[in-house]
């Protein structure tokens, strides 16, 4: 009987375990959920974490890794580019791109905050809020006359503003 007990439960343990999908399908399969398939592949498999994920949450969260890293890493560059600035007009639309970029990664660190403990409504209302700080620094310098706004951030608002959007299409399919 114990044997036969034993024998079932390993049969039942392999069962579950065959059919469990692999880290890359995982992948494949939250991603499509996504407005940024290429992107979102790209990101996750990029993270060293991303084998051990064994669901859309933990994807979700090595998303929002990425996105924190984006907006930290804009911050750092906002920073050193006021350094240079010459004209009063520039350091203060540098200095409130600076600010919008911290406050997006510290809605970003919310949002993973949301995502452990499962409250996946606030943990969007985060990631919308971090992919809507960029438009504060292009009106930022929307309201310099004289002022364009400088490509590079163009690109880098771009990066967060779509990386978000992939945490946002996750979250959708978690909710």
């Amino acid at each position: 009987m114990g044997y036969s007990c034993f024998t079932l439960h390993l049969l039942l343990t392999l069962f579950f375990f065959s059919f469990r999908p692999s880290s890359a399908d995982l992948i494949h399969q939250t991603c499509k959920t996504t407005k940024y398939y290429d992107l979102c592949v790209a990101t996750l498999k990029s993270d060293s974490s991303s084998p051990k994920a064994d669901d859309a949450k933990a994807l979700a969260l090595i998303a929002v890794r990425a996105a924190t890293a984006n907006a930290t890493a804009t911050n750092a560059y906002l920073s050193s580019q006021m350094r240079s600035a010459a004209a009063n007009d520039m350091k203060a639309a540098i200095k409130e791109c600076a600010d919008k970029y911290a406050f997006a990664s510290e809605a970003l660190k919310s949002s993973s905050q949301d995502l452990s403990n499962e409250m996946y409504d606030y943990a969007y209302m985060h990631v919308m809020a971090a992919a809507d700080y960029p438009n504060g620094c292009r009106n930022a310098f929307k309201r310099a006359p004289g002022l364009l706004y400088p490509p590079e951030m163009a690109l880098r608002e771009n990066g967060l503003k779509r990386i978000c959007d992939v945490v946002l299409g996750i979250i959708d399919a978690l909710a």
